[in-house]
């Protein structure tokens, strides 16, 4: 089933404000809130609908790239995963839009161990460079990454502070009444658990360093900077905590033929002063291999053969871009003496003359239509 438009989802138009934005998000986020509507799916389904929306249109860069390039940006996880933020994870992040409502963000049913709340481990950022042809047919990348995990012989005992719920409760009295505010528990740091045993080479937190081969399927179409997250595989958090995100940056590479411009690619070709004159057919490079076009006799320098399709597929599925071919007809810098004649004779020839046709462009009109 297709995701819903994230403005249609918190009822806001594109242009809201983040204050409008918030505030369409702590409305639709009481309306179907689990302690309002227990045991009800559609309400929990909804209800992470508008914290997935409210997680990306709340981010100004994250705003920026689905405004741009829709769903499709978060690809592989970079929004929620793909697989979708459990119920943990939303209040972790979102407690402060809930305030003291709902007992300050902690929650009963979907999971949710009796209104416990669980610690998210820390997210892991990486590069990953890829190939113009990479970014062009999308990718299956196998990357090594260190992450901390819980060390094998690590117990943890239920923290006495909080009774294991990682929040404490204050009750205060003000010229309202009585006022209850929950916070995450100072000694455990809202995990519920404390150490109880840990192996020597484990952290203060129980945790280790250790490698994994992590798999990322990276979608055709990405862009330079272009950010995707895979969920859970950043760093773990100790007792029952929930694992981090993976943070993958795109790099694109340089490529020494051609030249990326959105999703249409440019190629120089370069063609003698006989092959411009008699014509010719060339092979070139193209994200998918090489082609063989065909130049034709009296080509100018300056003219753009268009190879439809040829380009990057875009991002947000509306096929691809194309291919221009800016056509270079070399003049030779120095000619033996029968050449030197041969020119010198063609000097008053008609055939030579410039004469330009109303078909050829100029320069600007070239570069407008690069851009139509």
């Amino acid at each position: 089933m297709a995701k819903r438009d994230y403005y249609e989802v918190l009822g806001v138009s594109k242009g809201a404000t983040s204050a409008e934005i918030k505030k369409a998000y702590r409305k639709k986020a009481i309306e179907f809130h689990p302690d309002k509507n227990p045991d009800d799916k559609g309400a929990e389904a909804k209800f992470k609908e508008a914290a997935e929306a409210y997680e990306v249109l709340s981010d100004g860069d994250k705003k920026a790239r689905y405004d741009q390039f829709g769903h499709q940006a978060f690809e592989n996880g970079g929004g929620f995963g793909g697989g979708g933020m459990n119920m943990d994870d939303i209040f972790s992040q979102f407690g402060d839009i809930f305030g003291g409502g709902f007992g300050g963000g902690g929650f009963s049913g979907f999971g949710g161990g009796g209104g416990q709340r669980r610690v998210k481990g820390s997210n892991l950022r990486i590069r990953v460079k890829l190939t113009l042809e990479e970014i062009a047919n999308g990718v299956e990348k196998k990357i090594k990454v260190k992450r901390k995990v819980q060390a094998p012989g690590t117990t943890y005992k239920t923290c006495s502070t909080c009774n294991g719920s990682g929040q404490v409760t204050r009750i205060a009295n003000t010229i309202l009444g009585r006022m209850q505010t929950s916070a995450p528990c100072n000694v455990c740091g809202g995990a519920g658990q404390t150490i109880d045993k840990k192996p020597s080479d484990a952290d203060s937190q129980g945790l280790k360093v250790a490698e994994e081969t992590v798999s990322i399927k990276i979608p055709a179409g990405v862009v330079d900077g272009m950010q995707l997250k895979v969920s859970s595989k950043g760093n773990e958090a100790p007792g029952n905590g929930v694992s981090g995100d993976l943070i993958v940056v795109i790099e694109e590479e340089n490529h020494d033929k051609l030249q990326r411009e959105g999703d249409n690619l440019h190629y120089d070709l370069y063609v003698s002063y006989p092959d411009a004159v008699l014509g010719t057919s060339k092979e070139i490079d193209t994200v998918t291999g090489k082609v063989r076009i065909k130049v034709e006799a009296g080509v100018q320098s300056g003219k753009i053969l268009r190879l439809r399709g040829k380009g990057i597929p875009s991002i947000n599925g509306y096929g691809k871009g194309d291919l221009l071919v800016h056509v270079n007809v070399w003049t030779p810098k120095t000619l033996n003496k029968h050449q030197k004649e041969f020119f010198e004779s063609m000097r008053n020839d008609e055939h030579f003359d410039p004469k330009p046709e109303s078909s050829d462009k100029s320069f600007f009109e070239k570069v407008k239509d690069m851009f139509s």
